[in-house]
């Protein structure tokens, strides 16, 4: 009896409390709330027949439900101004129905995480650790902002942040891409294929003015990765322009601004995959944008005008024979056989290491075809898989729809077994020599992929923080929306310039681009098609911005490694080189960027960029006998 008085209660006390469960609405509410900004609340399990009668109480002020049918009920435009209001408070009339605590941040926090990053990489020259930083102060404001959190945000950084950036199916297709191409230039340039390319166009190199076209070209033509193309192009042209008395410095110029603007805008590079990547951080966060980020990365190509106008510059230099500036007293040294660029060996660094690890087993034996075949068959195994993945009626839409991801990841794959196939079956190689050389390729990768990944991580804690919105709600109605991509381009470019990588500034900077550029133009009422230039242009400056920030800091990896393998002294590849970079991103912001902001097209302004180019060039340049 007693045993089955028990039974009744628990089955009458567990219906009441599922009775009870089921009937208390519950209110799904931000992780963090910024004092200040905007923000919303949802509400599900509510009484359906008093839907419209809900009220929310937050910090003494009483909302009404944005939107209450049967399906949805959800409060719009709600703020807290003082953290110490923290407690939600659901009503129907005067009767409390649930009660919730927010966790509530000054705003000003919301900013830390990449302001640090970015103050730590300028101070400290290194963007590994700055981004590391950046997260773990992200993790802990997240967590509340308080001492007693501290160890637990920091053990979150990797079993949170880094775990779900590595755990998303697409930035694990990015890393795969990103390695399989390092692989592939490993491959190509130990099996002799580079060499050959290189040696294919020695033959035309019979003065001074072909032998910086064909230096010039060549930079053009291993346009998939920036390494690659400083390596390969400084250290096999060297004795060639020595051999035509043009500088160090001209050589090391030729190297280095054509290594990163054609690697940022070809359709198919290393750099695409970890572009596609920041891009795609940045667009899961706005709702209102249906575009792929491969889609807008295509669509921001014509508004990189730096990148444009450098390899511009670069051809009608070598194309003319004229220098200025700094230049052209090195290269009328040279000709005298006087160069001062020449690496001495007081410099304290060697490009020996770099260099052999790219260097063709057999000399003799290198063949262009070796690497133009795996890369052919790269480029268009990738661009039949974006056509299999897309759908449409017309080459965007069908691109834009496109899987390109899957695109990638089958043209890297395809790419690499070809250069396998053709090492192993000439006995260029062996089955072994062929796997550690697409392994040291891979080498090459492993910084950059190790920068995506905590550039990921911060993403995820600057969205949570929703430190854009924070700065729009600052900066929104002061900041002209036609100088956005502008400010943008100031912000990268000075940030590339102290830390001296373009890919950490990248990292730093695509998470919060996008949402903040997305942000002024909806506050200006003008988030819509016919604005997507803004955005399209935003994207485009962080990276001409990292790019000439890149080309003129003497820290610079990429500036480094020119005069490492073009055997210039470091100093006077910088001093050289500033002058010509300071000039095209003028060009580039003046005839670029701001009229393109203000919604002229960008297939007007190019043309008068380039006939700005052109001027500067025969107006102020002076031939070189």
């Amino acid at each position: 009896m007693k045993k089955y008085r028990i039974l009744v209660s628990l089955l009458l006390l567990s219906s009441f409390i599922g009775v009870n469960t089921k009937a208390m609405p519950v209110m799904d509410t931000p992780e963090v709330i910024l004092t200040g900004v905007p923000f919303e609340i949802s509400v599900s399990e509510f009484d359906q027949e008093r839907v419209c009668d809900y009220q929310l109480l937050i910090d003494q002020t009483i909302y009404q439900p944005a939107q209450c049918n049967a399906g949805v009920l959800s409060f719009e435009f709600l703020s807290i101004e003082d953290r110490s209001n923290n407690q939600l408070s659901l009503l129907i009339g005067d009767q409390e129905i649930s009660t919730k605590e927010l966790n509530v941040l000054w705003g000003w926090i919301s900013i830390m995480p990449p302001l640090i990053s970015i103050l730590v990489a300028l101070f400290f020259r290194s963007v590994i650790p700055a981004l590391f930083l950046g997260v773990w102060i992200g993790s802990f404001s997240i967590l509340g902002f308080k001492m007693s959190v501290l160890w637990q945000s920091f053990l979150d950084v990797v079993a949170k942040y880094v775990k779900q950036a590595l755990a998303d199916p697409d930035h694990a297709a990015i890393i795969i891409f990103s390695l399989m191409i390092g692989g592939l230039v490993g491959i190509i340039s130990r099996n002799g294929g580079m060499l050959g390319i290189v040696n294919a166009l020695k033959g035309f190199t019979t003065s001074a003015k072909r032998g910086q076209l064909i230096t010039s070209t060549l930079g053009l033509t291993i346009f998939f990765d920036d390494y690659a193309n400083t390596l390969v192009v400084g250290n096999t042209m060297r004795k060639v322009t020595d051999r035509l008395k043009i500088s160090r410095a001209k050589l090391a110029f030729l190297v280095d601004a054509t290594a990163a603007p054609v690697a940022c805008i070809a359709l198919i590079t290393t750099w695409v995959g970890y572009q596609i990547g920041m891009i795609d951080v940045s667009v899961d966060q706005i709702d209102a944008i249906n575009q792929s980020a491969y889609s807008i990365y295509l669509n921001s190509i014509l508004y990189s005008f730096y990148p444009i106008f450098m390899l511009v510059f670069v051809f009608t230099i070598a194309g003319s024979g004229r220098d200025f500036s700094t230049m052209y007293d090195y290269e009328v040294a040279a000709r005298q056989g006087n160069d001062r660029s020449i690496q001495g060996a007081s410099a304290g660094y060697t490009n020996e290491s770099e260099s052999k690890q790219l260097e063709a087993k057999d000399p003799d034996r290198a063949r262009a075809v070796n690497a133009f075949l795996p890369i052919l068959v790269f480029i268009i195994s990738v661009i039949s898989g974006l056509f299999v993945t897309g759908e449409g009626d017309n080459i965007q839409d069908i691109i834009g729809s496109a899987d390109a991801y899957q695109a990638l990841l089958w043209g890297s794959l395809i790419g690499v077994m070809t250069a396998f196939l053709l090492s192993v079956s000439q006995g260029l190689m062996s089955l072994e020599e062929t796997v550690q050389s697409w392994y040291e390729g891979v080498k090459f990768m492993i910084f950059a992929i190790i920068v995506l990944i905590l550039a990921w991580s911060l993403g995820q804690t600057t969205e949570l923080l929703q430190t854009a919105q924070y700065l729009v709600s600052i900066l929104g109605e002061f900041l002209p929306v036609a100088y956005v991509p502008t400010i943008i381009f100031i912000l990268a470019a000075a940030t590339a310039f102290a830390t001296g990588t373009s890919w950490g500034t990248m990292g730093i900077f695509y998470p919060i681009v996008i949402p903040l550029a997305w942000q002024v133009l909806f506050i200006n009422g003008v988030a819509d098609v016919e604005h997507m230039h803004i955005i399209y242009s935003s994207v485009a400056c962080v990276l001409c911005g990292a790019v000439w920030g890149d080309h003129c800091s003497p820290i610079s990896d990429t500036t480094i490694m020119s005069s490492m393998a073009s055997g210039c002294n470091h100093i006077d590849h910088v001093a050289t080189q500033f002058p010509y970079a300071m000039i095209v991103g003028s060009i580039a912001l003046l005839l670029g960027t701001i009229p393109t902001g203000y919604g002229w097209s960008p297939l007007l302004m190019i043309p008068l960029g380039v006939l700005m180019i052109f001027t500067v060039i025969f107006l102020f340049g002076k031939k070189i006998d």
